[in-house]
Order: C-alpha cells, then structure tokens, then sequence
C-alpha cells in the first residue's frame, strides 16, 4: 500500500472543503511534523467515516478517515525511532477510531519510512484488547510480516474467540504452522463439547495438518456433525 494507492481511493469520495482541508493538513504536517497531534482527530469530522469503496483489495474494510489517517502519517518527515514514538503517542492517546487508524498504516510506515519492528507493541497492545475492531486491523500486513510466531497465534486464537473471521487475519495461510493448528485443534475441542458452532474455516486450516487434531483429542468431524450448533459435516473436511 502507498500514498498514490490511498489517494487513488479517495478520488470522488472528498467534497471541495475536505480536499482542501486534507490538502493543507498534509503540507502543514510535512513543514510542522508535531501538527499532525491536532490535525489526527479531526480527519474523521472534517472528511467522513465512510467505507471506503474501491476495488483495491489491500484497501478492503478502510474507511474514509482511515485513508486520511493514512496519508498524514506517511506525510511525517520522521523516521526510525522519532516516527515510532510519534506514532506511538497517537495510537496511546486517541481513540477507536485513531488508534485502527495507526494500526492500519503501519505497513506503509514500514516500507516508507523505516519503521521497522519499532511498531510492534502498538500491535501487542491491541491484541490485549477484547475490542474486535482493534484486534481484526491488528493483525494486517504488518503483523503478518513483523510478530513473532507465538503473538500471531495467539493473535489468530483471540480473533476466533471474538468472532472475528480469519478471512480478516493477514498472511495466515503462509504463517499457520503445526503449533497454531495443535491451538485450532484444541479450540475445536472445546467448542464441540460444549455444543458451539465450529467456522468451516478452522477446519480448512486443520485440513493441512491431518495429525494434530488426533494429537490434541479434537472429536471426529462425524461425531461432531451430531451435536447441535456445529457445521455440516461436509464443511468439515474428511478425517481420521
């Protein structure tokens, strides 16, 4: 993702006054970089909240504000440690919607500006929240390239906890590992016996690792097709 593909999406979506207003916020945040602490808030009342329609896929489920955010952050003459801590006060400080906006454009502050690994507590810090709007963003781009292997499964647990899809969780296909399925397998587990619905897509994960459900003692797919609130069997895969 970069600033050319952010304000590709908001062609159309700003009125006259809000692409002015964005406009100047940028080039005051690129002369004055400690602008941004008061311009950060006030994207989403000056621009909109909006889903962000576009066809871009690696802009799927951004909003209008989020695409601001965005831009301003990637318009911070910083880099290393300074961008870090400056992004780090405004993801302590703001609010929801602030806070899912850092966490979205923190992969284009990587390949942008150096960011480095510097970004990661703010992931850890919204994977320790039960907030689902905090947790989905965190595990983007950036995570998937940068968390270490136990926080990502860890991170892919609490998004099923909260009902979160894992179609949302970034790089999971090429993360997922026998530890996280052994995890996957044990949540299984205890879904099943307590009558809770499974979401096909754990089972498509367990698919790839046909020895740890056995492993961790997840009930068969056709025991669990009896019990109420669970997937069809057929969703489930064949097994064992």
């Amino acid at each position: 993702m970069t600033p050319q593909q952010l304000l590709a999406a908001l062609d159309g979506r700003l009125g006259p006054d809000a692409a002015r207003w964005l406009a100047g916020a940028l080039a005051r945040i690129a002369r004055d970089p400690m602008a941004i602490r008061v311009l950060f808030p006030a994207a989403g009342r000056r621009c909109g909240r909006d889903p962000l329609e576009t066809s871009d896929p690696g802009l799927h489920g951004w909003t209008v504000d989020d695409a601001v955010r965005g831009l301003m952050l990637a318009a911070l003459p910083l880099r290393g440690d300074e961008l870090a801590e400056e992004t780090a006060a405004l993801y302590r400080y703001g609010d929801t919607a602030e806070r899912r906006g850092v966490l979205r454009a923190l992969a284009l502050l990587d390949a942008r500006a150096g960011l480095g690994d510097r970004g990661l507590p703010i992931v850890r810090d919204a994977l320790r929240t039960d907030d689902p709007r905090l947790v989905a963003v965190a595990l983007g781009p950036y995570a998937a390239q940068r968390l270490d292997p136990p926080s990502y499964r860890q991170g892919v647990l609490k998004c099923l906890l909260l009902g979160i899809p894992l179609a949302e969780v970034h790089g999971l296909r090429e993360r997922a590992d026998p530890p996280l399925a052994r995890m996957l397998a044990d949540f299984v587990h205890e879904r099943l016996l307590a009558g809770q619905e499974v979401p096909p897509e754990v089972w498509s994960l367990l698919d790839a690792y046909p020895g740890v459900p056995e492993a961790s003692d997840a009930p068969d797919p056709g025991e669990a097709a009896q019990r109420p609130l669970v997937a069809p069997a057929e969703d489930h895969g064949t097994r064992g």
